[in-house]
């Protein structure tokens, strides 16, 4: 099978080197996406901004692969403080639906950009 590239302006450009997502067959995988608004290339401020940011920007790039949300199958969740694990919590079931996918939350020392938390995941389409 090839792969397909997906990427969207709608979604902050790669500061590094890697694609916003990669589609091999019916499966997509999201690279993380931190909290940058993708006008600006800046960081959004304080961590609910971050969350909220981050969740939109995967969004950006499922839509731009032929999915949505609700086909994430696997999300990967980093937090620089696992204090912020409830707020992730609450503001994902802004963007996610029953059944959620399976999910894991890792605590680490740092993200780049200083980011607060990062999220990837992983779409399968059809």
């Amino acid at each position: 099978m090839s792969k397909q590239i997906i990427s969207t302006d709608k979604a902050p450009q790669a500061i590094g080197t890697y694609s916003q997502a990669v589609r091999v067959g019916d499966t997509v995988y999201l690279s993380g996406q931190i909290g940058l608004d993708p006008a600006t290339m800046q960081m959004v401020e304080g961590i609910e901004a971050q969350v909220h940011r981050v969740f939109s920007n995967l969004k950006a790039v499922a839509e731009a692969s032929g999915g949505s949300l609700s086909d994430v199958v696997k999300l990967n969740i980093f937090l620089t403080d696992l204090a912020n694990f409830a707020l992730v919590n609450t503001i994902m079931a802004e963007y996610f639906t029953q059944p959620y996918p399976a999910r894991a939350a890792v605590g680490v020392a740092s993200l780049p950009r200083g980011a607060l938390v990062e999220a990837d995941g992983v779409l399968v389409l059809g």
